[in-house]
């Protein structure tokens, strides 16, 4: 016989009042991905048949940088976020589960960092 309340046997198994705000981050970052992975494939495509000096031009330009690194770092966010809901659902290991998501966060910041970093490093000539 358990003799423990309800809510004694469900704590800890409830929401943690982040499932909302993980829904909606993942939504926006979509939103956003869309016209900025357009842009990105089209601008693609103008450079077809460009030269090394006119593609790093075009890097160069002020707002072509921004969107880069807009571009860069929404995406890295939004596959972060994407790869946690997998995890959370398919690990069930609670040490591994944690473990996975953490790496995964980290190589998310690396590797959007690396992209910046080259993005900076090619507009600003170094």
């Amino acid at each position: 016989m358990d003799y423990r309340s309800p809510i004694s046997r469900a704590r800890g198994l409830g929401s943690a009042k982040e499932g909302a705000a993980h829904w909606w981050m993942q939504r926006l970052t979509a939103a956003a991905l869309v016209p900025l992975l357009l842009w990105f494939v089209a601008s693609l495509i103008g450079l077809t048949g460009a030269g090394y000096d006119d593609a790093v031009a075009w890097v160069s330009t002020p707002w072509i940088t921004v969107l880069l690194i807009a571009t860069i770092a929404v995406v890295f966010h939004h596959a972060q976020l994407g790869l946690q809901v997998v995890l959370e659902d398919y690990v069930h290991s609670e040490w591994l589960k944690v473990l996975s998501i953490a790496l995964v966060k980290f190589a998310a910041v690396l590797l959007a960092i690396g992209g910046i970093y080259s993005v900076l490093r090619v507009a600003f000539g170094g």
